[in-house]
This record gives structure tokens, C-alpha cells and sequence, in this order.
């Protein structure tokens, strides 16, 4: 399998919405970029889309005038490349560190510790 292509913060919500749906077009990309957050530019996120599809995470067909934008890697092996890159950093690779760590200085509901007991226990 080819390396993922590096995704930036910013280039994260891009692919989300499209990861949600898609094909996609730009517009419907930055409309609901827009619903969530005002601050949005169209210019930015077209930049980044066009980024993105350099970087071979989007491609793309067109139809008339659009493009219809779709993931090319799935969400799943990004989630998976940066969370191992992350615990590889910060924790040297050390699961248990890691858990730990968000165990002791974050608050968990019982429910939360709950689903994190039964993960662990079926390991």
C-alpha cells in the first residue's frame, strides 16, 4: 500500500465533510464547512481542496461544469497512520502510557469507563 498523504489540521475538516458524503461539490464542501464554523473563506477551501487533491487524498470526476470530489484514502487508515505517529511521539509507543495519561487528567463518566473496561477486556 502507497504511504498516506499528509493531512494538516485544516485539511482535516475538508475531509471529513467529505468522508461523510460524497461525491461532493466544492460548494456543498464549504456550505457545510460554513454551517459549522462562519469564518470559513471559499478561496481557503478551495485552495485546500485543490491541496488535497495534489497530496492524492481527493480525487475527482466532472460533470458539466462541477467537480465531484471523493476520497481516495479512507478514514479508517488516516485515523490509524495518526494515531500511531502520535503515540509513537509522545508516549514512545506505549499504549498503556498513553491510556493512562488521559485516565488520569481527564474526567471520565461511568459510562466512559465503562466502554474503556469492556475494550480492555476484550482484548
Amino acid at each position: 500500500m502507497a504511504a498516506l498523504p499528509r493531512i494538516s489540521e485544516t485539511e482535516w475538516e475538508i475531509m471529513r465533510v467529505v468522508w461523510g458524503k460524497n461525491p461532493i461539490t466544492a460548494a456543498e464542501i464549504i456550505e457545510e464547512l460554513t454551517r459549522v464554523d462562519s469564518s470559513w473563506h471559499p478561496v481557503t477551501a478551495k485552495t485546500l481542496i485543490n491541496r488535497l487533491v495534489k497530496k492524492g487524498a481527493l480525487g475527482f470526476d466532472q460533470e458539466g461544469r462541477a467537480y465531484l470530489y471523493r476520497p481516495l484514502v479512507s478514514e479508517r487508515d488516516c485515523v490509524n497512520a495518526v494515531s500511531s505517529s502520535f503515540l509513537e511521539r509522545v508516549f514512545g509507543g506505549s499504549l498503556s502510557g498513553l491510556v493512562a495519561h488521559f485516565v488520569e487528567h481527564r474526567k471520565l463518566t461511568p459510562k466512559q469507563l465503562r466502554e474503556l473496561r469492556k475494550v480492555v477486556e476484550e482484548q
